[in-house]
């Protein structure tokens, strides 16, 4: 089961993930995640919202693997954030439900 949360910024996020142990930074490991989607499932997202420049939108997974291992990867809408892996993870989230 998916939830949904709403925290005032993103690192208020990261920070109610981190305590939920979710300690991993699937940022540095989106490889992973690419290769072996299977293994992963989306768990929580959330979703923030600039307040005066949808450049400032991101997305907050909280992701835990097959083996319990249990991460975060944040998905920023800028023009030099990772749109092939944050597009792989909004398909992944899509297909979760």
């Amino acid at each position: 089961m998916k939830r949904m949360y709403h925290y005032a910024t993103v690192s208020k996020a990261l920070d109610q993930l981190n305590e939920k142990g979710f300690t991993c930074d699937f940022n540095r490991n989106a490889d992973a995640i690419k290769k072996n989607p299977e293994k992963f499932e989306i768990v929580h997202v959330y979703r923030y919202e600039g307040e005066s420049d949808p450049g400032d939108e991101a997305v907050v997974y909280g992701i835990k693997s097959t083996t319990g291992k249990k991460g975060v990867y944040v998905a920023g809408f800028s023009a030099d954030s990772d749109q092939e892996t944050a597009k792989f993870l909004f398909d992944l989230s899509i297909r979760g439900r």
